[in-house]
């Protein structure tokens, strides 16, 4: 619906794909390319009033193209409400051409302000109370990094400690990728038309896109599905779009037909990251849970968790071929160490099952020593893994760094998938998911904040999606399924108590309403 904040539409594009849907928009409807630009205008004169209504005096940057001439008629639409607006242009507004040299000829019809930008000018003009900086210099064409005047304008805008609005898209920043092309605006907020980019939802854009709104400009919904249209690329994921995955439970069941998870993990000093996954497990609804980890820590975990069954590899009887054929879903990784114990389990887990259907999800340090042995391990790859890296696990998968995988994190998770095979998970803000099925399709999970920057997030999302495989979700569905929980049970926490300080253990009593409700209606803190 035009105006609305949340929730965004499922379907994420490439910038150049809204592009076509604004030409198909004019070309199949009686809708002018100038029309687009005014309700453009017009929304985020409408997104300022309602975040900044003392809002006086408006300072728009403008640039060259259909961007800077949003910012023309913002400054136009803001003059007849009777703010104060001045534009500030940085390219000349006698090369402006097509729709942009007529939202200049308005703002300079209803007496707006329209000035060169001079950096030494704009540094010591002496700011009035209550004034907006509008950024309309560069929309989403931009594919390099900006040049000229370009980067002094936009350097002025973020030392300027004024609200920022940016139109669009925050000059500067990459709306495929969700990075910037260097410099970049650094808005309190942006409102974005037509069709949400998918950049901006993942990697660095929310340090740059700040309060992200959404307007479709009133485009009716058959230059969306019309056959010319451009097919989204990503496809939005949250809470709402997994609700109902889990059916509800029989009357007689009994704890055999909800699985047996085991997670191998824990070296020496890492006993946690397997009890925090397989405390998840459990909390998610998996029938059974057992550890295989170091003998020293067993004490410590049946104290904290004595429901749990826990298997130490020093045990005279330890057999893990045995125990494995019992398992309807195998975790290898959390806290498993990179040194010869680690290296030795994961080699003889993936050996073991390598024949079966079992599914496997590989995590933390086992994604280390999967990337630094690749030849000991790709023969064994098949659809029922699921990895589940981070950042710097995929750039060691990927025989890459942390910056190239974060610079395009789109084509970083098609790349795992590609050469790793099984469904794939890519750590960070916007949580990307592709599967084996559709390799070259991807999710992106909107849900999740701050807070989760903090030891153990990872292994307890690890045990939620390992306890909703062993209770019958396909590996793909539960992938998607428990990044979705994760997430929102981080967000009611960090709504409760605020974001810093959260913990990875304090998702556990959310996770399990999460996974109890029958209706959106009933779900925990959700309004």
């Amino acid at each position: 619906m035009s105006g609305t904040i949340a929730p965004f539409p499922r379907q994420l594009y490439e910038s150049k794909a809204v592009r076509q849907l604004d030409r198909l928009a004019i070309n199949l409807t009686s809708t002018t390319g100038f029309e687009l630009m005014r309700r453009a205008g017009a929304a985020c004169l409408r997104a300022v009033q309602e975040r900044w209504p003392e809002s006086v005096h408006l300072i728009v940057f403008a640039g060259s193209g259909n961007n800077g001439g949003d910012g023309y008629v913002i400054a136009a639409l803001a003059k007849e409400l009777g703010l104060s607006s001045e534009v500030l242009y940085v390219s000349p507004p006698d090369q402006l051409v097509g729709d942009a040299a007529e939202a200049y000829q308005m703002a300079a019809r209803v007496g707006a302000e329209i000035h060169p930008y001079i950096e030494a000018e704009f540094a010591s003009l002496r700011r009035q109370p209550h004034t907006l900086i509008v950024d309309a210099l560069l929309g989403t064409g931009l594919d390099r990094p900006v040049a000229g005047n370009y980067v002094s304008a936009i350097r002025s805008i973020n030392n300027s400690k004024i609200p920022v609005l940016s139109v669009d898209v925050p000059s500067g920043l990459n709306a495929d990728t969700g990075e910037p092309f260097d410099e970049a605006v650094r808005s309190t907020e942006t409102v974005t038309f037509i069709g949400i980019k998918r950049g901006l939802l993942t990697g660095s854009a929310p340090n740059y896109t700040g309060d992200l709104y959404f307007d479709d400009l009133d485009l009716p919904k058959e230059v969306f599905s019309h056959p010319q249209a451009p097919v989204p690329s990503v496809k939005r994921i949250d809470i709402d779009s997994v609700q109902g995955w889990l059916t509800r439970r029989q009357p007689a069941s009994h704890k055999g037909d909800f699985g047996h998870v085991i997670v191998i993990g824990g070296e020496r000093g890492y006993g946690g990251a397997p009890l925090m996954a397989a405390e998840a497990s459990l909390r998610s609804g998996a029938g059974l849970v057992s550890i295989v980890t170091r003998s020293e820590h067993r004490t410590g975990i049946l104290a904290r968790r004595p429901e749990l069954m826990v298997h130490s590899t020093e045990d005279d009887n330890f057999d893990l071929g045995n125990l494995l054929q019992r398992a309807s879903v195998l975790v290898v990784g959390p806290g498993l160490g990179l040194d010869a114990w680690g290296k030795e389990l994961l080699r003889k887990s993936l050996q073991l099952l390598s024949e079966t259907s079992t599914p496997i999800i590989i995590d933390a340090d086992a994604l280390s020593l999967l990337a630094k042995d690749p030849a000991s391990h790709l023969t064994s790859k098949k659809d029922t893994w699921i990895l589940t890296p981070h950042p710097g696990e995929a750039a060691r998968l990927l025989d890459s760094n942390v910056s190239a995988v974060q610079l395009d994190r789109f084509a970083a998770i098609c790349s795992l998938q590609e050469k790793w095979g099984g469904n794939c998970l890519l750590k960070g803000n916007g949580s990307l998911v592709t599967n084996y099925l559709e390799p070259n399709s991807i999710e992106l999970c909107n849900e999740g904040n701050a807070g989760m920057a903090s030891g153990g997030m990872g292994d307890v999302l690890t045990g939620i999606v390992a306890a909703l495989v062993a209770q019958g979700l396909a590996p793909d569905r539960a992938l998607s399924c428990a990044v979705c929980v994760h997430g929102e049970a981080a967000d009611l926490c960090a709504s409760a108590a605020g974001q810093r300080g959260l913990l990875a253990t304090d998702l556990l009593p959310v996770i399990r309403q999460l996974l109890n409700v029958d209706s959106l209606a009933d779900r925990v803190g959700h309004t």
